[in-house]
């Protein structure tokens, strides 16, 4: 599992967010966040679809965060830009084995990376916004 530049860059956006109590501009957040421009605005309506972050249209318009920093972890953020954790190709849920003998979770790295994927995922449900900010 690798963190991509996408996801780098939300969690750098939800950093910021979590430091402002108002509606804030999407140029504003790109400068701030250090995160280029035509990369925000595609980020933040990932975040917006994904109810991390609500918007507002108009003057006083702009985007915030959709909870409470204690209430958004890091798995949430990853998971909306990126999907599922995955650290191993037989855990996708549309994989299918090529060793008939081996389904139904029988495959011994099944169960390892099952387990790795379930350590990391439980790690980053536990980091919580308010804890980075």
């Amino acid at each position: 599992m690798k963190i991509n530049r996408e996801t780098d860059y939300a969690l750098r956006i939800m950093r910021f967010l979590a430091r402002r109590d108002d509606f804030t501009g999407a140029s504003i957040i790109a400068e701030t966040a250090e995160v280029p421009a035509r990369f925000t605005l595609k980020i933040l309506h990932k975040l917006v679809q994904g109810g991390l972050v609500c918007s507002r249209k108009g003057a006083s318009g702009g985007y915030k965060l959709n909870r409470r920093p204690s209430e958004i972890n890091m798995l949430q953020i990853i998971e909306v830009i990126d999907g599922p954790i995955s650290i191993f190709e037989c855990l996708d849920g549309d994989y299918v084995c090529p060793n008939p003998a081996q389904e139904g979770c029988s495959c011994v790295y099944n169960h390892i990376f099952g387990e790795i994927r379930d350590l990391v995922s439980d790690k980053l449900r536990g980091v919580t916004l308010d804890m980075v900010i």
